[in-house]
Parts: C-alpha cells; structure tokens; sequence
C-alpha cells in the first residue's frame, strides 16, 4: 500500500507544473497535499479510481490539506476539534478497520519566531490528538512538519539554531512526540542518512546546491510497525519548493 505525501505550495499553481503526471505516475493508495491554498470550488481536480476530501483555510490563499485515496474510509473528520486551530485547514483524519489515517501542514513559527508561542500550544494538542486516536487504533500520519529533527536533517545546522523550523523548542516537541510511541519512518529504514530533504528554499539556488531541509514525515504509531515496508524521498520531482515522501505499508493493514 503506497502513501505519498507533497507539500504542494498552491495546488492551483502545480496543476500547471506537470502534476497529474506525476500524481498517475506514483500511482499511490493514499496521496496527500498540504498548504492548497485554494477555497472550494476554485478547482475541480479528480482524479478516476480516487475518492477526495478537501480542508479549506478560512484565510484565502493560505494553508489547507487534502487526501485523494482509492479506499473508502468508515468516517472523515477535519481539523483537531479545537477552534483556536481548526480556522487554517490543516488536518484532515481517515478512519479505517485497522487504522487511522491522518495529513497535517504544521503551523510555521514564522519570521522573527513570531509564531513560536502558537505553535509550541499546537504541538500539545495535536500529539495528545495523536495519542487519543492511538488508544483505539494503529494512526498514520504524514505532511509537512515544519521541522528538521537532528542536524542530518539538513544541509546547514550551525547558520539554523535559531530559525524557525531548526529551533530547540520545535525539535523537542518533535522528541516528545516519537517518544509518546511514534516512528519516524524515514529513519527507520535510513538512521544515518544524509544529504536527503524533502524541502529547499527558491533563494541562493538552493535545490541546484541540495541545501535543504527533510521536514515532510511519514510517522506510525508503534502498535502498527509490523506493517512498515519502505520509505523513499521523490527529490527527482519538482513543482514545488518540497517533494513528495513516501511510505510503502503491507497490504493487510487494509
């Protein structure tokens, strides 16, 4: 079972960048996309074989998730059920036998760390979301994380300590999180890896360089790791500051 996951940076932009290609040639189960940037009913894209579901920001041109699966879920809910972050889009969760199946766009800290406060509170809530839906099932959740983990997880650690993104604070959270039992899929298959991101700045060249950050995740909870087959970074397709990430599970999750 295939799971990708792209951080596509407007989907209405990408549409014109090759990306339904790229979509039937993954050929994915599940195919996530964070930061849309659209409102319903500015783009009618379907896909045949795909059912679709939409989280719209409130904000216009900002935020915003999608999944297109081939499987039909029990139930689908959007957003954390909490107000103070469900106005920008940013989770959508799929419930199925033996697991949940979640996409997020983590809220950036911003410039000058600017949004740090809100996003330490979002960090919080959304691993005890995490955790609430673990006590019932097995939870797959993959998107943009707004984080580099640890320094091989991106080109330039020393210029970054204090930038959003590579902040002690954010990597903690992060911490907390695979240690309230999740796997970052990723280093799983790959511990020691370098030189392999998923996201590079439009300045200074910077994919050209390869000087970039690994901030889309695939993560598991530890109850379903019997189901882990592969993982793999797309950085061969372009369209977007990120690239697609991938997970490949057994088919008898389903």
């Amino acid at each position: 079972m295939k799971c990708i996951s792209f951080n596509v940076n407007g989907l209405r932009a990408i549409v014109q960048k090759n990306f339904e290609e790229d979509f039937k040639k993954l050929d994915a189960d599940f195919f996530c996309l964070q930061e849309t940037k659209m409102q319903e009913g500015q783009l009618n894209l379907e896909f045949e074989g795909y059912y679709s579901y939409f989280n719209y920001a409130e904000r216009k041109g900002y935020s915003g998730t999608a999944i297109y699966t081939k499987h039909k879920p029990l139930r689908v809910t959007y957003g954390l059920g909490i107000d103070e972050h469900d106005t920008e889009g940013r989770v959508i969760t799929l419930e199925y036998d033996k697991f949940f199946f979640i996409t997020v766009y983590t809220p950036n800290s911003g410039s000058e760390l600017k949004r740090l406060n809100y996003r330490m509170e979002w960090e919080k809530d959304f691993k005890d979301y995490l955790i609430k839906l673990n006590t019932k099932k097995g939870v797959v959740v993959c998107g943009d994380l707004n984080v580099a983990h640890t320094e091989i997880d991106l080109k330039n650690p020393k210029s970054n300590t204090k930038n959003a993104g590579f902040t002690q604070e954010e990597r903690g959270k992060f911490t907390e999180l695979l240690n309230a039992g999740f796997i970052d899929t990723f280093r799983y298959f790959y511990p020691n890896l370098t030189g392999v991101y998923s996201w590079w700045s439009y300045r200074f060249n910077a994919r050209k360089n390869n000087a970039g950050w690994r901030i889309d995740y695939f993560l598991i909870s530890r109850e379903i790791e019997c189901y882990l087959e592969s993982a793999k970074i797309h950085n061969d397709i372009f369209g977007s500051d990120h690239c697609p990430v991938e997970l490949v599970l057994k088919e008898e999750i389903l």
